[in-house]
């Protein structure tokens, strides 16, 4: 099992941290560096900032956001960042959610599954370097009766194949994330239920395509809190409003794909109370309201040797990379988690 990085969103005031954090990372071996976009900055351009200042780490994006660009725009930013890169660019992509989408962009959050499908066939066609034609439900190419042309990419990547991943939560995303992309990017995932909740749909969706898991990178993200083994719950509670904004808050009551995750988890009932106070406006009772078995198992707490424990139980469970989300309210703390999260997978005998 490898280990990954994920900055989140840039800003905040924590710019040169973040840049300080991924160098670390890079020093230490650290296979992958991620960003993410919502409605604030982007993920290109700070990869693009995180590649020129690093010399090993891929840089991946988790997620760039469908909605927010043309396929054929995002085959350009995936070829541009993997040339400037030096073949180190791994592309993740999700369809956001129905309040950014339709918000934010002006798009309908309509038919996710089929969208994401044509779009990743398009992406994938252009970054061939064919001449880029597609007929389908949500594209077509070039636009018929004008004057558009079949076009082919000027920029040659480094590499033919450029991994491309797919943030999935659903069972039926997850299934056709195994199909049609080389890697699964993950949230709140526990080892206990990872068969279940991820492995199982993936697998189906990869038997479908008529390929192994052995060829795929499931690759969750999980937060890490270093700390003493006594203070577990004072540790978790350092997660309480994260989860409860993506359980309770993220998307519409009808819509919120977290929720459901929880839910199949078996917290039916508590993910139902988070949201119901999340979204009366009582973020501090939906935080209250987070079982701490939900958090203790979807996130690395601890001394490094239980995080060690922990991280063995994620890769015999099927973890391929283990991207770390460090949690500290200063750059000393985050880089000492850093290092702890290198310490526990030798630890662990993964290294």
């Amino acid at each position: 099992m490898r280990l990954g990085i994920n900055l989140g969103y840039w800003g905040a005031g924590m710019d040169a941290d973040n840049l300080a954090v991924a160098r670390e990372a890079d020093r230490l071996g650290y296979s992958v560096c991620w960003a993410a976009e919502a409605y604030g900055s982007d993920a290109p351009t700070v990869l693009a900032w995180v590649a020129a200042q690093t010399e090993r780490i891929d840089v991946g994006s988790a997620i760039l956001q469908i909605p927010a660009r043309t396929p054929a725009m995002t085959a350009m930013t995936a070829a541009t960042l993997d040339s400037l890169s030096g073949g180190r660019f791994r592309l993740g992509l999700g369809v956001s959610g129905p309040q950014v989408s339709e918000g934010w962009y002006g798009v309908r959050f309509d038919k996710p599954l089929s969208r994401t499908r044509e779009y990743v066939e398009i992406v994938r066609k252009a970054m061939s370097r064919e001449r880029l034609t597609h007929e389908g439900e949500h594209w077509t190419l070039p636009l018929p009766g004008g004057p558009g042309k079949p076009l082919k990419l000027t920029v040659h990547p480094v590499r033919e194949h450029i991994p491309l991943y797919i943030a999935a939560i659903g069972p039926k995303n997850l299934e056709q994330t195994g199909e049609i992309a080389d890697g699964a990017l993950l949230i709140f995932a526990a080892p206990e239920h990872l068969e279940e909740t991820a492995l199982a749909p993936l697998r189906a969706g990869r038997e479908k395509a008529g390929r192994t898991m052995e060829e795929f990178d499931v690759c969750p993200t999980v937060p890490l809190a270093l700390g003493s083994d006594d203070d577990i719950d004072a540790l978790a509670d350092t997660f309480r409003p994260y989860t409860a904004l993506y359980v309770g808050g993220m998307g519409s009551r009808k819509q919120n794909f977290y929720n459901r995750l929880a839910q199949r988890m078996g917290y039916e009932k508590a993910a139902a109370e988070i949201q119901d106070k999340y979204l009366a406006g009582d973020k501090d009772g939906a935080a209250a309201a987070v079982p701490r078995e939900l958090i203790d198992s979807t996130t690395l707490l601890g001394s490094v040797e239980r995080i060690a424990d922990r991280m063995q139980a994620y890769a015999s469970a099927g973890v391929t990379t283990l991207s770390l989300a460090p949690a500290g309210f200063t750059l000393d703390e985050r880089i000492a988690a850093l290092r702890a999260g290198v310490d526990a997978l030798e630890r662990a005998g993964l290294g």
